[in-house]
């Protein structure tokens, strides 16, 4: 049974003051049956008293309150009861919806008590979506959001970095230091307060210790709900002996090093593990794991749990039970590819952060890809490594001075001075904060031009942004999909300035954005956007050509209405048209595990659409092997074995610590399927997954896989992974495009490679100059992937500002050139090996 409740407002309470945003008050009555639902219905239409119906007929925790919820962020609630409780009045009653439990029928209510608001980051039935189980939250997150939106704050708090860092963990500290006081045994809430009210204080409590990784503390706060829990509230019981088990496995994991010098222990293999050298919490772990699943033997979630522990920690699979076992068959990749090595730590990049985003270019134009990353923590420094002519990185710490968080990045030349730019992205998941344009110095620093662009104010909660020339003026605009506030486009006047035209040109709705992407779809020379949400519905912007665009998702085929995250553009058949890859989310280690065990899962898989080259898209994601759930947040593509076929890597997770299922590898099986290759290639990484991408680092003509791990909390910082490609034979060809009248960067031109092999059949390659996905920027330079045998290569560029195509017959494989726009020869760039490995 999930712990749910209103009544925890009287423990937190105490120390917790009214966020600034929309609280909504209500009372829900939860029934087994539609047919029940439709009874309660009528009946409160009909005047019935609510508070006695709810507690006579009500199967949800709350029933002893009379159904009392809130008050409560309206924002924070899963999306079926926001959608309920939205367009109610007070006194107004929703539909019949369908949760968890079973069926609900909500009343809106007038708040009566002076209370602070209900989080739902640890009640599991608020949080989450229809019949789908979220995974349980073991991590402080919410609780600490909660805390900051509490927070007494300056004007302007969230225009500057420091600020924000000072801040967060001066209300860590303070409310650390209030529930302290307020849960001592001879504190008034052990005199009034009831038994749930006293474990959801406490879990709360340990949650918040959690945040920063100080899983002693949290241990012995849930220790604390569990005893008040087997003395007087025994419902509590099973979630509580997860609780414990996943706070003494993130224990396991900080003794041993997993998280910060990982290696292969927390890689998928399907092998026999090898043991680790402190085992009390692992022992602990599995003890509450196994406690739970001799009561509840079929629950999904804690069987995972209980074979990852054995997993990192040297049990699996001799040690978990043969009616608990997932059998290594689950995770069996249908082929080989060859292993990918982490080789990050030899060559300096033994750098360690929570989640956030990384950008691979070249930003000092020494002919060298350079590493660009973010940290999600506030308080978390921006990163820059410039790779050495020995092939080593080195960290330039300077180069981002008093650029914190950020849990997204973007790349582009927005003045087109030759030098790449970045963009950075914040308060995604939080309270807006403001997001930073770093222009780059070409010196190896860059300088924050947020203000002077006018890209500050206002701040926003964002994580997604492209880059892109809507008009073609040879100028790249900024498009931004926010959470709950409009989306921006921001036109650049081609004077280091932006301007914001989102409501003029149609673009600027408001949803919980949390994907954008652009691309021409419909090849008529002007570029399009798409807008990828986590509720209600996706969008698809076409380009009228002036500066406005026509919303046609529905018409179009791709108005996905669940859980939208990741997306992007790309033509993984290659037949010049680009298809749509979305990504659906929902954070749940159940549903996730039903993917590997072939079970029917109750969440909807991600989308793959098809270009039918009218304007129209058909959803081919049975078709190829993508109607799955994988829980990816951080994802990218690439070409892994240089088939000229696109490949993508998927990094997954959710703040939660128990959140802890594989980053999957899928390989492109000729345009016609996708193959799970991630066991095969070592590249499952358990931990939480966020910028990927993937360039030649080694200039030996195929792409690595460079990867981003860390969580949404400090306590859940990873160290970062960078897998080296095998090679597979194929030959291969770098473009780096250079725009005159398009813009600099070249970003949105389109190539087409032609090949003829060996036995004289002849194939094309389509790509479009893009960074790629979400929560991660490979190169602009494009990498395009020829095959086996390449007799001779063509290679066409179109330019979407002077609408000119370039023709280059007979170019040689395996290099890379450059390619000025309008000119009538192109550049062999000297790229020498630069080995990973010596």
């Amino acid at each position: 049974m999930n712990i749910m409740s209103g009544a925890v407002i009287l423990a937190v309470g105490l120390v917790l003051s009214s966020p600034a945003f929309a609280q909504v008050t209500f009372r829900i009555i939860v029934v087994s049956t539609p047919d029940a639902a439709q009874r309660v219905a009528a009946q409160v239409a009909a005047g019935v008293n609510v508070v006695a119906l709810a507690q006579a007929e009500s199967i949800d925790p709350s029933a002893a309150d009379g159904g009392l919820i809130g008050p409560i962020a309206l924002a924070s609630l899963r999306p079926e009861l926001r959608d309920a409780l939205a367009p109610l009045a007070v006194g107004g009653v929703s539909p019949v919806v369908r949760v968890p439990l079973g069926y609900a029928v909500l009343q809106r209510i007038q708040p009566t008590l002076s209370l602070p608001p209900l989080s739902v980051s640890e009640f599991p039935a608020l949080a989450s979506t229809g019949a789908v189980r979220p995974t349980l939250s073991v991590d402080g997150f919410s609780e600490a959001e909660t805390v900051l939106a509490n927070h007494t704050k300056p004007p302007d708090w969230n225009q500057d970095p420091q600020t924000i860092c000072q801040i967060r963990k001066a209300s860590i500290a303070r409310n650390i230091d209030s529930l302290a006081r307020a849960l001592s045994p001879t504190s008034e809430l052990y005199k009034i307060a009831e038994p749930l009210e006293i474990v959801e204080a406490h879990i709360s409590f340990g949650n918040l210790f959690a945040y920063d990784g100080r899983m002693r503390e949290t241990i012995d706060q849930f220790e604390k709900a569990l005893a008040a829990a087997e003395a007087r509230y025994p419902a509590a019981i099973p979630q509580l002996l997860e609780m414990l088990g996943i706070a003494h496995l993130h224990q396991a994991e900080i003794d041993n090093g997993i998280l910060h010098t990982p290696g292969t222990r927390c890689l998928l293999s399907g092998r026999p593990s090898e043991p680790v050298a402190a085992t009390a919490d692992s022992e602990k772990a599995v003890a509450y794991f196994r406690r739970y699943l001799d009561a509840t033997p079929d629950d999904l979630e804690v069987k995972w749990l209980l074979n990852v522990t054995h997993m990192l920690t040297g049990g699996y699979p001799a040690r978990v039970p043969a009616r608990f076992l997932i059998p290594a068959s689950a995770f069996e990749s249908a082929e080989d590819v060859g292993r990918f090595l982490d080789v990050a730590p030899i060559l300096g990049l033994d750098t360690v952060a929570s989640a956030g985003g990384i950008i691979v270019d070249d930003f000092d134009n020494d002919g060298r890809f350079d590493i660009v990353s973010s940290n999600s923590n506030s308080c978390g420094p921006m990163q820059a490594f410039h790779r050495a002519a020995d092939g080593t990185f080195a960290d330039r710490a300077k180069a981002f001075d008093g650029q914190l968080g950020g849990l997204n990045l973007v790349q582009t030349d927005y003045n087109n001075d030759g030098c790449r730019d970045v963009y950075v992205l914040r308060g995604g998941w939080v309270l807006p904060q403001r997001n930073s344009l770093l222009r780059n110095n070409c010196d190896g620093t860059f300088t924050d031009v947020t203000a002077a662009s006018g890209l500050a104010v206002p701040a926003t909660s964002t994580q997604t942004a492209v880059w892109t020339d809507i008009d073609n003026d040879g100028f790249v605009d900024l498009f931004v999909g926010n959470e709950d506030t409009p989306a921006q486009l921001f036109h650049n006047r081609g004077d280091g300035t932006f301007e914001d035209i989102a409501e003029a040109a149609g673009v600027g709705r408001t949803a919980f954005t949390k994907g954008v992407n652009a691309a021409d779809f419909d090849n008529d020379g002007f570029v399009d956007l798409y807008v990828s949400n986590l509720a209600g519905g996706n969008f698809l912007y076409r380009n009228n050509g002036n500066r406005r665009f026509t919303e046609t998702s529905s018409g179009a085929g791709v108005a996905t209405t669940d859980r939208g995250f990741a997306t992007w553009f790309f033509d993984y058949d290659n037949d010049g048209f680009d298809d749509l890859f979305v990504t659906s989310y929902y954070q749940s280690v159940e549903e996730s595990a039903k993917t590997y065990l072939r079970l029917p899962f109750n969440a909807n898989g991600m989308k793959l659409y098809r270009n039918n080259r009218n304007g129209t898209f058909r959803d081919v994601s049975r078709d190829v092997g993508l109607d799955k759930v994988y829980m990816p947040m951080g994802v990218n593509f690439g070409d892994i074995d240089n088939d000229g076929f696109l490949d993508m890597y998927l990094g997954t997770g959710s703040p939660s610590y128990g959140a802890l299922v594989p980053s999957v590898l899928l390989r492109n099986r000729d345009g016609k399927s996708f193959v799970d290759v991630t066991t095969s290639s070592g590249t499952g990484e358990l931990h939480k997954g966020h910028g990927v991408a993937f360039a030649d680092l080694d200039n030996d003509g195929d792409q690595e896989i460079l990867f981003e791990v860390g969580g949404a909390t400090p306590g859940d910082a990873h160290a970062f992974r960078l897998f080296e490609n095998p090679g597979h034979g194929n030959d291969w060809l770098g473009l780096r495009l250079v725009g005159v009248k398009t813009n600099r960067a070249a970003i949105g031109a389109r190539i087409t490679v032609t090949v003829e092999d060996d036995r004289g059949a002849r194939r094309s390659m389509h790509r479009t100059v893009t960074s790629g996905g979400s929560f991660g920027a490979s190169p602009l330079q494009q990498h395009v992937g020829l095959g086996r045998g390449a007799k001779t290569v063509d290679v066409e560029i179109y330019w979407p500002v002077s609408r000119t195509r370039q023709r280059f017959t007979n170019v040689s494989k395996n290099q890379v050139i450059e390619i000025r726009e309008l000119a009538d020869r192109f550049e062999a760039l000297n790229r020498p090996p630069m080995p990973l490995r010596r």
